[in-house]
């Protein structure tokens, strides 16, 4: 395929093992871990976690990247769309409230022809960086249940200093608004998601601003009872030894004061972490659990 699923459209040739694009992922899925995940949010988690999908690669390379192994160094395993379909039941048969693909940006096409193959009887996430392309996310319409973007940066010069891309915020934004339009009305059943969107915002150290302009964004062009999951997991990571101001842990006062600018503002539904989550003991081991 000459692939430009991503806003990157780096119309690059991908075959069924290579790819010359940004992500450097082929056409088939790549797969780092496929396993019952307990640590996103209640009502996406719940008691029996979801069945977590980790792809390999990534159409955006942040440089403190939790999951670095996999967005940056690619590592992963091979698969048909034919044993993605397989691992999706499996996980349903371990009795998980939800399916979550994580960074299925890239793979888009693949969970498109997965699900219209086999659509799981537990909601369906999709879990991406927010880079997302609204021609792509069209044709997810009516596939996915609940939409779960992260909204990373506010300022052009943030998100090039820290991802190399300086149209961050112009297409994560537009792609936030097409995710709510195909899913305007969150549905909680019994404490699980069944329909919706929740917005992740991970806050960096030394960037409360950034953090209270992108929530002042969202209470200006969404409604306000928008679910949003205020992050302060972060955890020094990556390639960050050009960025001092990323070399240590979120303080408490930095968070609070997010979290308290929320509340001015009159935003209603959140998800607050507790500090104790920054820690990489959170971050799942990619060794290929679930995959072959």
């Amino acid at each position: 395929m000459i692939c430009n699923l991503c806003p990157r459209k780096c119309n690059a040739e991908r075959t069924d093992y290579m790819g010359n694009g940004f992500c450097k992922m082929p056409y088939n899925p790549v797969l780092a871990r496929a396993d019952i995940h307990n640590w996103e949010e209640p009502c996406i988690s719940g008691e029996n976690g979801t069945g977590a999908i980790f792809f390999s690669g990534c159409s955006l390379k942040c440089c403190f990247c939790q999951n670095y192994p996999i967005s940056h160094e690619n590592k992963g395993e091979v698969i048909t769309t034919e044993r993605l379909i397989e691992i999706i039941k499996e996980l349903e048969e371990k009795g998980v409230h939800t399916i979550d693909f994580v960074n299925p940006t890239h793979f888009s096409h693949i969970i498109i022809d997965a699900l219209k193959t086999y659509k799981p009887k537990v909601p369906v996430i999709y879990n991406s960086s927010g880079y997302d392309s609204v021609e792509t996310l069209k044709q997810l319409e009516g596939l996915i249940d609940v939409y779960l973007p992260d909204l990373k940066y506010f300022s052009s010069e943030k998100s090039q200093k820290y991802a190399k891309c300086p149209d961050y915020f112009d297409k994560a934004s537009k792609a936030i608004l097409e995710m709510h339009r195909q899913q305007p009305n969150a549905i909680i059943e019994d404490g699980i998601i069944q329909k919706g969107m929740i917005i992740r915002h991970l806050i960096l150290p030394a960037n409360v601003d950034e953090s209270k302009n992108i929530l002042l964004w969202i209470s200006e062009n969404l409604p306000m009872d928008t679910y949003i999951s205020l992050m302060s997991q972060y955890t020094p990571y990556g390639d960050i030894k050009e960025f001092k101001e990323l070399n240590r842990r979120l303080t408490t006062a930095e968070y609070n004061k997010v979290v308290d600018y929320f509340i001015d503002i009159g935003l209603q539904n959140g998800f607050m972490q507790e500090k104790s989550s920054a820690k990489t003991d959170f971050i799942p081991s990619f060794d290929g659990t679930g995959v072959k």
